[in-house]
Protein backbone atom coordinates (compact mmCIF):
# COMPACT_ATOMS: atom_id res chain seq x y z
CA UNK A 1 0.00 0.00 0.00
CA UNK A 2 1.29 3.56 -0.55
CA UNK A 3 0.33 7.08 -0.54
CA UNK A 4 0.99 8.66 -3.81
CA UNK A 5 3.45 11.25 -2.50
CA UNK A 6 6.71 10.43 -4.27
CA UNK A 7 10.29 9.91 -2.13
CA UNK A 8 12.69 11.02 -5.68
CA UNK A 9 13.25 9.70 -8.76
CA UNK A 10 15.52 6.82 -9.17
CA UNK A 11 17.57 6.73 -12.61
CA UNK A 12 17.09 3.31 -14.69
CA UNK A 13 20.91 2.22 -14.66
CA UNK A 14 20.14 -1.45 -16.63
CA UNK A 15 17.03 -3.11 -18.76
CA UNK A 16 17.41 -6.87 -19.11
CA UNK A 17 14.62 -8.53 -20.93
CA UNK A 18 14.20 -12.20 -20.12
CA UNK A 19 11.83 -13.92 -22.05
CA UNK A 20 8.78 -12.22 -20.99
CA UNK A 21 9.93 -9.98 -17.98
CA UNK A 22 11.64 -7.30 -17.52
CA UNK A 23 14.39 -6.74 -15.30
CA UNK A 24 15.15 -2.71 -14.31
CA UNK A 25 18.03 -1.82 -12.04
CA UNK A 26 17.76 1.75 -10.38
CA UNK A 27 19.62 3.42 -8.13
CA UNK A 28 18.31 6.16 -6.35
CA UNK A 29 19.39 7.72 -2.57
CA UNK A 30 17.98 4.88 -0.58
CA UNK A 31 18.81 2.02 -1.73
CA UNK A 32 21.18 1.42 1.19
CA UNK A 33 18.00 0.95 3.42
CA UNK A 34 16.13 -1.71 1.06
CA UNK A 35 15.87 -5.01 1.81
CA UNK A 36 15.30 -7.89 -0.96
CA UNK A 37 11.36 -8.38 -1.14
CA UNK A 38 10.46 -5.08 -0.39
CA UNK A 39 8.05 -3.31 -2.12
CA UNK A 40 8.30 -0.50 -3.64
CA UNK A 41 6.25 1.56 -6.34
CA UNK A 42 7.86 2.54 -10.00
CA UNK A 43 5.68 5.22 -11.57
CA UNK A 44 3.26 3.88 -9.62
CA UNK A 45 3.61 0.12 -10.08
CA UNK A 46 4.41 -2.23 -7.27
CA UNK A 47 7.19 -4.02 -7.92
CA UNK A 48 9.67 -6.44 -5.38
CA UNK A 49 12.88 -6.11 -5.30
CA UNK A 50 15.07 -8.94 -5.68
CA UNK A 51 18.56 -7.78 -5.83
CA UNK A 52 20.86 -5.30 -4.55
CA UNK A 53 24.22 -4.43 -5.03
CA UNK A 54 27.13 -2.06 -6.09
CA UNK A 55 24.28 1.14 -5.12
CA UNK A 56 21.52 0.07 -7.07
CA UNK A 57 18.66 -1.98 -7.03
CA UNK A 58 16.91 -4.61 -9.03
CA UNK A 59 13.22 -5.00 -9.36
CA UNK A 60 11.47 -7.39 -11.76
CA UNK A 61 8.27 -6.69 -14.05
CA UNK A 62 6.12 -9.09 -15.70
CA UNK A 63 4.42 -9.49 -19.53
CA UNK A 64 0.74 -8.15 -17.73
CA UNK A 65 2.79 -5.10 -15.94
CA UNK A 66 4.60 -4.22 -19.21
CA UNK A 67 1.50 -4.37 -21.08
CA UNK A 68 -0.49 -2.21 -18.84
CA UNK A 69 2.29 -0.04 -17.34
CA UNK A 70 4.95 2.61 -19.46
CA UNK A 71 7.34 0.35 -17.69
CA UNK A 72 8.02 -0.93 -21.47
CA UNK A 73 9.02 2.01 -22.75
CA UNK A 74 11.96 3.06 -20.13
CA UNK A 75 15.25 3.48 -21.51
CA UNK A 76 18.81 3.22 -19.57
CA UNK A 77 18.90 7.46 -17.88
CA UNK A 78 15.58 7.75 -17.60
CA UNK A 79 13.73 9.14 -14.35
CA UNK A 80 11.04 7.20 -12.55
CA UNK A 81 9.15 8.09 -9.82
CA UNK A 82 9.47 6.19 -6.64
CA UNK A 83 7.88 5.51 -3.21
CA UNK A 84 8.83 3.03 -0.90
CA UNK A 85 5.27 0.87 1.48
CA UNK A 86 3.69 3.65 3.29
CA UNK A 87 4.40 2.56 6.98
CA UNK A 88 0.61 2.56 8.99
CA UNK A 89 2.18 4.80 12.28
CA UNK A 90 2.37 7.88 9.73
CA UNK A 91 -0.01 10.37 8.13
CA UNK A 92 -1.80 9.51 4.83
CA UNK A 93 -0.76 13.21 3.02
CA UNK A 94 -1.86 11.88 -0.53
CA UNK A 95 -4.92 8.56 -0.95
CA UNK A 96 -4.78 5.32 -0.82
CA UNK A 97 -2.97 3.94 -3.65
CA UNK A 98 -2.24 0.24 -4.27
CA UNK A 99 0.61 0.22 -6.61
CA UNK A 100 -2.30 -1.80 -9.31
CA UNK A 101 -1.95 0.50 -12.80
CA UNK A 102 -5.02 0.23 -14.29
CA UNK A 103 -4.30 1.39 -17.74
CA UNK A 104 -1.62 3.81 -19.29
CA UNK A 105 -2.95 7.55 -20.48
CA UNK A 106 -1.35 10.61 -23.17
CA UNK A 107 -0.35 13.69 -21.89
CA UNK A 108 -2.60 15.83 -24.68
CA UNK A 109 -2.00 19.43 -23.15
CA UNK A 110 0.45 21.15 -20.71
CA UNK A 111 -0.67 24.89 -19.97
CA UNK A 112 1.13 27.35 -17.90
CA UNK A 113 -1.11 28.55 -14.53
CA UNK A 114 1.32 31.20 -14.18
CA UNK A 115 4.10 29.90 -11.70
CA UNK A 116 2.18 26.19 -11.81
CA UNK A 117 1.07 24.48 -14.85
CA UNK A 118 -2.10 21.97 -15.90
CA UNK A 119 -1.58 18.74 -17.47
CA UNK A 120 -4.39 17.12 -19.50
CA UNK A 121 -4.33 13.76 -19.93
CA UNK A 122 -6.52 11.31 -22.62
CA UNK A 123 -7.20 7.77 -21.35
CA UNK A 124 -8.74 5.03 -23.30
CA UNK A 125 -12.83 4.70 -21.88
CA UNK A 126 -14.83 1.77 -21.37
CA UNK A 127 -18.44 1.98 -20.46
CA UNK A 128 -18.90 -1.09 -18.84
CA UNK A 129 -15.49 -0.15 -17.06
CA UNK A 130 -16.45 3.18 -16.15
CA UNK A 131 -19.10 1.27 -14.54
CA UNK A 132 -17.43 -0.29 -11.97
CA UNK A 133 -15.18 2.65 -11.14
CA UNK A 134 -12.72 3.09 -13.26
CA UNK A 135 -13.26 7.23 -14.30
CA UNK A 136 -12.38 10.61 -12.84
CA UNK A 137 -14.80 12.45 -10.75
CA UNK A 138 -14.44 16.57 -10.03
CA UNK A 139 -11.94 16.75 -6.79
CA UNK A 140 -11.43 12.74 -6.58
CA UNK A 141 -7.97 11.38 -6.51
CA UNK A 142 -5.88 10.29 -9.32
CA UNK A 143 -2.53 8.33 -9.22
CA UNK A 144 -0.44 9.76 -12.24
CA UNK A 145 2.92 8.09 -12.45
CA UNK A 146 2.52 7.51 -8.73
CA UNK A 147 1.58 11.09 -7.74
CA UNK A 148 -1.71 11.19 -5.66
CA UNK A 149 -3.33 14.28 -7.35
CA UNK A 150 -6.58 15.90 -7.87
CA UNK A 151 -8.92 15.36 -10.46
CA UNK A 152 -10.24 18.77 -12.32
CA UNK A 153 -12.22 19.31 -14.93
CA UNK A 154 -12.59 15.64 -16.29
CA UNK A 155 -14.78 14.15 -19.21
CA UNK A 156 -15.17 10.97 -20.12
CA UNK A 157 -11.86 10.27 -21.06
CA UNK A 158 -10.10 13.03 -20.08
CA UNK A 159 -8.90 14.61 -16.77
CA UNK A 160 -6.36 17.68 -15.62
CA UNK A 161 -4.37 17.57 -12.72
CA UNK A 162 -2.68 20.97 -11.32
CA UNK A 163 1.07 20.68 -10.55
CA UNK A 164 2.62 22.94 -8.21
CA UNK A 165 6.82 23.92 -8.59
CA UNK A 166 7.78 21.38 -5.81
CA UNK A 167 5.97 18.51 -7.47
CA UNK A 168 7.29 19.61 -10.92
CA UNK A 169 10.54 19.46 -9.95
CA UNK A 170 11.04 16.60 -7.65
CA UNK A 171 9.22 13.81 -9.96
CA UNK A 172 9.33 12.95 -13.34
CA UNK A 173 6.46 15.80 -14.49
CA UNK A 174 8.92 17.61 -15.47
CA UNK A 175 10.30 15.73 -18.31
CA UNK A 176 6.70 15.35 -19.76
CA UNK A 177 5.71 16.51 -23.05
CA UNK A 178 2.54 16.45 -24.65
CA UNK A 179 2.12 12.88 -26.84
CA UNK A 180 4.15 11.37 -23.05
CA UNK A 181 2.89 8.24 -21.70
CA UNK A 182 1.60 7.88 -17.86
CA UNK A 183 0.88 4.83 -15.45
CA UNK A 184 -3.02 5.78 -13.81
CA UNK A 185 -4.72 3.94 -11.49
CA UNK A 186 -8.12 5.14 -10.62
CA UNK A 187 -9.20 5.27 -6.93
CA UNK A 188 -9.76 2.01 -5.13
CA UNK A 189 -12.61 3.55 -3.39
CA UNK A 190 -14.81 5.00 -6.38
CA UNK A 191 -14.28 0.87 -7.60
CA UNK A 192 -15.43 -0.07 -4.30
CA UNK A 193 -18.69 1.77 -4.16
CA UNK A 194 -19.26 1.51 -7.95
CA UNK A 195 -18.76 -2.42 -7.49
CA UNK A 196 -21.55 -2.71 -4.44
CA UNK A 197 -24.02 -0.38 -6.59
CA UNK A 198 -24.40 -2.98 -8.80
CA UNK A 199 -25.98 -5.21 -6.53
Amino acid sequence: MFSGIVEETATVVALVKEQENLHLTMKCSFVDELKIDQSVAHNGVCLTVVKIENGTYTVTAMKETIERSNLGLLNVGDEVNVERSMMMNGRLDGHIVQGHVDQTAECIAIDDAEGSWYFTFRYTFDKEMARRGYLTVDKGSVTVNGVSLTVCNPTDDTFQVAIIPYTYEHTNFHAFKVGSRVNIEFDIIGKYISRINQY
